[in-house]
């Protein structure tokens, strides 16, 4: 890509001679496999039917049994063909056009109505109705998602059109079920880092002394956008400044509020949820407009030994938690703390906190505000197996200092595969090198 830097407000990206790269897409072979599985687990379960639904949640689950995103209910049931249920008519529209061009739709049967009512006709027509019937979205479901996201009106009408039923949490089951990924699901997830790559790279050619975070998150999002993917929420979060330990979408995104501009000294920090085909490649990018203060360079050093570390212990066989402690020891060896994760699972599973040297900030705010939270690990006995993919995101912080690198990684076979290179360390730019 190149760009025409006329001023600080007004990087122009020039679109590249060569057109972008097509991403793969998934085959039936594909939905049979993600469908003989489920149903494995249904029957190992008991269960008749499973009613999965996305209810705006960050993961989009019912994706997973129909790959297409219509704001659905789908019920699932142990034999036969599964029902969509989507609250309005242009959501189905978009199905039958892809099929129209040549895609084969994973589901034949499309019906409008979304709520529990709904779903228990679906179920009493497959006389499944006085079974065994499985529920997605008890919780926890994603982060901020912790007690699930099923609404309180569509269990209620479910349950009062279906009352010789029985219910079973099925969240987790399912969530496991996604976490192993094929060989399909990984050309995704690599097609997916690949383009978070190139937003790195166009990040740090446009994050330049006097850019406005708001151009900066601009041309990031365009070359998302510009290779067919989505970006999950909260799609982009985007900081700067020499000592921010704030993290999140932008401030000005979220409120009326001016988009800061960026200096000499900063380092210019965001973490890059581009996702493609419901595969997240997600990364934690971090560019330094140098001269930047010792602690941030030492802040760097340390969040580098701690992605090293984590390499070194990945393997199958290992639990999720010997990784986080393999992370967690550069950080508490250099005196550092670290505020967000090291470490997460790619699609919900497990997540790792560390509460090394978190005293550093005891009697301010931030301590105060820190005080309320007990970090940990959540679901460290998960053992590694070829297929999983994991983020990798050790944050060094120093007082009010952090900073944050990181990319995804595949648990393979004989130990793991790196999917992006420029995250994964600080990268720097002279401030004399101005748009």
């Amino acid at each position: 890509m190149t760009a025409s830097r006329t001023g600080p407000d007004r990087v122009q990206a020039v679109l590249p001679a060569e057109e972008p790269e097509i991403g793969p897409t998934l085959s039936l072979r594909e939905r049979d496999r993600r469908w003989q599985a489920m149903r494995a687990r249904m029957r190992e379960r008991g269960l008749a039917a499973v009613i999965v639904g996305s209810f705006q949640g960050r993961e989009r689950l019912e994706s997973y049994l129909i790959d297409d995103f219509l704001d659905s209910v789908v019920v699932f049931p142990i034999d036969g063909e599964p029902a969509v249920l989507s609250f309005a008519t242009p959501r189905i529209s978009r199905a039958f056009e892809s099929e129209a061009r040549g895609i084969t739709p994973w589901v034949a049967d499309y019906r409008v109505g979304f709520g529990g009512g709904a779903a228990a006709t679906v179920i009493r027509e497959k006389g499944l109705d006085t079974g065994r019937i499985g529920l997605v979205g008890f919780g926890p479901t994603a982060p901020g998602e912790s007690e699930g996201l099923l609404p309180l009106g569509f269990w209620n009408n479910l349950t009062k059109h279906l009352p010789a039923a029985t219910f079973d949490d099925f969240t987790q089951a399912y969530t496991d079920l996604i976490l192993v990924k094929s060989d399909e699901e990984l050309a995704l997830l690599r097609y997916a880092a690949r383009v978070s790559e190139r937003a790195c790279q166009v990040m740090l050619e446009v994050t330049r002394p006097g850019a406005s975070e708001a151009a900066i998150y601009a041309e990031i999002m365009r070359e998302i956008f510009r290779h067919g993917c989505d970006a999950r929420y909260p799609v982009l979060s985007l900081h700067s400044g020499a000592a921010n330990i704030g993290w999140g979408p932008p401030r000005w995104i979220v409120r009326a509020e001016p988009p800061r501009r960026v200096r000499a000294g900063d380092l210019v920090q965001a973490e890059i949820h581009t996702c493609y085909g419901g595969l997240e490649g997600q990364v934690q990018m971090s560019v330094a407009l140098d001269p930047i203060d010792d602690v941030n360079q030492t802040c760097a050093a340390v969040a580098r030994r701690s992605y090293e570390a984590g390499l070194r212990a990945i393997r199958p066989g290992v639990t999720f938690a010997q990784v986080v402690e393999a992370m967690e020891q550069p950080i508490r060896a250099a005196g550092c703390w670290s505020k967000t994760p090291l470490l997460h699972t790619l699609s919900f599973g497990s997540t790792g906190f560390t509460a090394a040297n978190r005293e550093q900030i005891r009697g301010t705010r931030e301590g105060a505000l820190e005080g309320q939270v007990t970090p940990g690990v959540r679901r460290g006995d998960l053992v590694l197996q070829p297929g999983m993919a994991l983020e990798l995101e050790p944050n060094a912080c120093m007082g009010m200092h952090r900073v944050n690198i990181g990319g995804g990684v595949v648990v393979t076979a004989s130990g793991y595969e790196e999917l992006n290179v420029l995250p994964t360390r600080v990268q720097h730019v002279h401030s004399a090198q101005t748009p």
